[in-house]
């Protein structure tokens, strides 16, 4: 378990994490939301130990990132931000170097560098520079270097960062396939990468914590959750406005497409459809939405309550 309580730091007036206090289990994958500036970096980097924080404490593992330091970093698996590596060396070089410093010689060596390079592809460009290497490419260098020892925990910023979709479909089938004897951490920006990976997502906005919860529960603070789009022609708005458990329309012109938001706690798609059959409509598409997540986090972030 990952325990984190009260967690502050502040950079003279600047208060980068306030009071931030929340536990995750063995087996789940968080994903950690925020704005640019939302303190996540910050959060990450005093649980791994390369900040202190001002108050509060953060444990891995049972093991005090400020007490017992080297013992929890030996649990970590740490992907940073921008993915720093040393430019002048080549990629199988360096991955050896960080095999030896994780204590690893000879024959278990050369088997955890390829395994690391087999699971991220990187087999064409072992005898590269990594200063020479594309943005996508020491994006995976960095993640075989968080992963060549089997940590427990991975801790991992922005880890599609730069990758194209292909490479971005890899990097999230990996994580789920290590995820179930492991903690995951994944700070990002993408959206759907928490629908796609995360059992758990936790947002935060100037250092607080306001959101913490499943991705369909987080879905499910949305207006749109329960809503219902049509696609077609002659749609009648007003009739479907007057059915039970309706709050609202939304039309996109661009796709002729009619959203029915549904009241909070109201299950409308049957209504709709016995409305479209008793109208004779014809209908190309007819969809249920779970919610959209991207708005609820513009909510929260704004300072709105949802």
């Amino acid at each position: 378990m990952i325990e984190i309580r009260n967690l502050t730091k502040r950079f003279a007036q600047h208060t980068a994490v306030d009071d931030l206090s929340f536990r995750i289990q063995q087996g789940e994958v968080l994903g950690f939301l925020g704005p640019n500036g939302a303190g996540k970096s910050t959060t990450m980097k005093m649980l791994t130990g390369f900040l202190a924080p001002t108050s509060g404490t953060a444990s891995i593992l049972g093991f005090d990132i400020q007490k017992d330091t080297l013992k929890a970093q030996q649990q970590i698996g740490y992907l940073p931000e921008g993915a720093p590596c040393y430019g002048d060396m080549r990629v199988r070089g360096f991955l050896e170097f960080i095999a030896e410093v994780r204590g690893f010689r000879g024959a278990e060596r050369k088997r955890r560098v390829e395994q690391a390079v087999a699971q991220v592809e990187l087999e064409k460009v072992l005898d590269q520079s990594i200063e020479t290497l594309s943005k996508g490419f020491k994006r995976r260098v960095g993640l075989a270097q968080a992963i060549l020892h089997d940590p427990r925990v991975l801790i991992l910023d922005e880890p599609t960062d730069g990758l194209d979709p292909n490479q971005k479909h890899q990097v999230r089938k990996l994580i789920s396939s290590i995820a179930a004897d492991k903690i995951v951490i994944i700070s990002t920006h993408i959206l759907e990468e928490v629908t796609a990976i995360c059992s758990r997502a936790v947002v935060i906005g100037s250092g607080k914590l306001l959101a913490d919860g499943t991705p369909l529960e987080l879905e499910a603070r949305s207006r749109y959750h329960q809503a219902v789009t049509l696609v077609g022609e002659g749609l009648d708005e007003s009739a479907l406005s007057a059915l039970n458990g309706v709050a609202g329309i939304e039309r996109n012109e661009r796709e002729h497409s009619l959203t029915v938001l549904a009241q909070p706690g109201a299950v409308i798609y049957p209504q709709v459809g016995e409305l479209i059959a008793s109208r004779g409509w014809a209908v190309s598409e007819l969809n249920v939405e779970r919610g959209r997540l991207d708005e609820v986090f513009r909510t929260l972030t704004r300072g709105e309550v949802v």
